[in-house]
């Protein structure tokens, strides 16, 4: 659809009907958009890619919206639709217990293959990406370090969004890439997901490929 900037839109929050928590809400032209994925600034060409891939290829109806410090892509919505898009309650818990246990397994790499210190270093720099991001509950060190050890699937999970979850694995993936040299780390997920009930991995499988992430992870 469209490449805007910041000056041609007006972005609020509300409060989504069904959990407690607000949805960042773009607004152009009286068409509603709600936030999909996130990209810094040096990330142009990713963040145009995944537009065009999302207009072109999947027909859905987003803008691409650029910013001195990012650019974002926002999908059109109904605000009626809320309540039941993708994010309803027992899904989005379903996919921050496997982002969680996605984190868990490239960490886990990182310290088999390239030692503590290079771990360490990873950790730290997921301490930056979720304070950049303002992720609820665990834009600290021991925010972290408690994601890296807790058992996501016998414990209540952060009280995240969709778009925390398609940008945590957005920069796991960035970072995982860095470490490793390849992509390697970011194939086979449905073997670092064995842990999860098989209805749950696929339904988060289905989501994934359906996602800005489809390939990225697969």
């Amino acid at each position: 659809m469209f490449i805007l900037k910041r000056q041609d839109v007006e972005i609020s929050t509300i409060d989504h009907p069904k959990r407690d928590q607000q949805v960042p809400i773009l607004n152009y032209q009286g068409q509603t958009f709600r936030l999909i994925s996130v990209f810094k600034a040096s990330q142009e060409e990713e963040a145009k890619s995944l537009w065009r891939d999302l207009t072109d290829n999947k027909g859905k109806a987003c803008v691409l919206l650029e910013e001195p410090e990012r650019f974002s892509i926002w999908g059109k919505i109904r605000l009626d639709q809320l309540g039941s898009d993708t994010g309803s309650h027992s899904n989005i818990s379903v996919f921050i217990q496997a982002s969680i246990l996605l984190l868990q397994a490239v960490y886990m790499d990182i310290e088999d293959f390239l030692g503590t210190r290079q771990a360490a270093l990873f950790e730290k720099e997921m301490v930056e990406t979720l304070q950049k991001w303002q992720f609820p509950q665990v834009s600290s060190p021991e925010g972290v370090k408690y994601l890296l050890e807790v058992d996501p699937l016998t414990t209540p999970v952060p009280n995240w969004q969709e778009y925390h979850v398609i940008t945590l694995l957005q920069d796991l993936h960035r970072l995982g890439k860095a470490y490793f040299g390849n992509t390697n780390f970011a194939h086979s997920v449905a073997d670092k997901l064995q842990d999860m009930p098989e209805g749950e991995r696929s339904l988060f499988i289905s989501w994934l490929n359906q996602s800005p992430l489809s390939k990225l992870w697969h």
